[in-house]
């Protein structure tokens, strides 16, 4: 839906930013003992994967649900897909163990509808992080302010996430997409951090990246119709400012970054990471890589290439990642590459 190419000026507001050498102000990020990461919401649900060391799937039988077409007047029906992301992301370093909410999905009761059916408190998350500002990732704030009641949690976003956006398509028609409100969620009970900059939480063991520095020559953003309101007109948001991701350092064995869209684009997140903390090593990647459809299509092939030659143990890409570049990354990373789904628990540990 967004696959025209742009001119000169569109190819102006995505060109990267010089970010070369060490970070000027490093991260010493804590490395933890073990992360584990559930897919509450995703693209798709398939209760039909399997479970292995490194990731556990939900079983049949989930949850039962009245329907008065069977015997016994009941069904199970699985887990929700819907075009959205969110993830639990539990941090163990120790005795000590946190839970972080990264994005909460599209539908207002899809995230905690998952949630439920797998068993899982969310009253017993200590924090939420938006990946960025579009509406599918921030669709269910609503619903886990409902289930935790008038309790306040702090809630990490990059100011940019405000940012009025809408698609203007070839076809004239004009999408304008929900827009967060930060009255409403604060009057909802979530405490509102607003950072640029990379924030270190739990005890200095996961870091929000804030801004990415975009150096790589062909993550070059959205396309032409992917537009921002300046407060005088629309004009093409091709770099998704707000777009940060969340970073965990396994003890000897490297990091692992998790993404909501990607939008930065992959390779320029990984690198930021990397260049921030001041470890090489990529253990693992998952999230929502922004590589479907035409406009995307060609960034595949460098991308798969920089991720050999990075060699992650581990890839799990979803959400808004496209089925060409699931293929390319499952044939060139076939030991790494899981396919992701509803319900999902990948476990990285020391």
């Amino acid at each position: 839906m967004c696959d025209e190419h742009g001119g000169p000026a569109e190819a102006l507001a995505a060109a990267p930013r010089l970010a070369e050498g060490a970070a000027v102000d490093p991260i010493a990020l804590q490395p933890v003992d073990e992360v584990r990461i559930t897919t509450l919401v995703d693209n798709m649900f398939d209760a039909l994967l399997g479970s292995d060391e490194r990731v556990s799937r939900v079983s049949p039988g989930l949850a039962w649900e009245p329907a008065a077409q069977f015997e016994g007047s009941r069904t199970d029906p699985g887990l929700r897909a819907e075009h959205g992301f969110a993830a639990l992301v539990t941090v163990r370093r120790g005795t000590s163990t946190t839970t972080l909410l990264f994005d909460t999905g599209l539908s207002v009761d899809g995230m905690v509808t998952n949630a439920s059916r797998m068993d899982i408190d969310l009253s017993d998350v200590h924090g939420v992080v938006l990946s960025h500002g579009h509406f599918d990732h921030a669709g269910g704030l609503v619903g886990l302010a409902g289930r935790r009641g008038a309790r306040a949690l702090p809630m990490v976003l990059h100011p940019g996430a405000w940012t009025r956006r809408r698609l203007s398509l070839p076809n004239n028609h004009i999408f304008e997409m929900p827009t967060l409100s930060r009255r409403a969620l604060e009057g909802e009970g979530f405490e509102v951090v607003e950072r640029r900059e990379p924030s270190l939480l739990v005890d200095d063991c996961v870091l929000i990246t804030g801004e990415v520095d975009r150096t790589t020559e062909y993550e070059r953003g959205m396309p032409p119709p992917h537009q921002a309101w300046t407060g005088s007109g629309w004009e093409h948001d091709a770099l998704v400012p707000d777009d940060q991701a969340l970073v965990v350092n396994v003890r000897d064995r490297g990091l692992v970054v998790l993404t909501g869209c990607g939008h930065a684009g992959a390779i320029n997140i990984v690198r930021h990471a990397q260049r921030l903390t001041g470890v090489d090593r990529l253990h693992a990647l998952l999230g929502g890589l922004h590589l479907s459809g035409p406009f995307f299509e060609p960034v595949i092939p460098p991308t798969v290439a920089a991720l050999i030659e990075l060699a992650p143990a581990m890839v799990a890409p979803g959400h808004c990642t496209g089925w060409r570049a699931q293929h390319a990354l499952a044939a060139a990373l076939p030991d790494a590459w899981l396919p992701s789904s509803s319900g999902s628990t990948y476990r990285l540990a020391a």
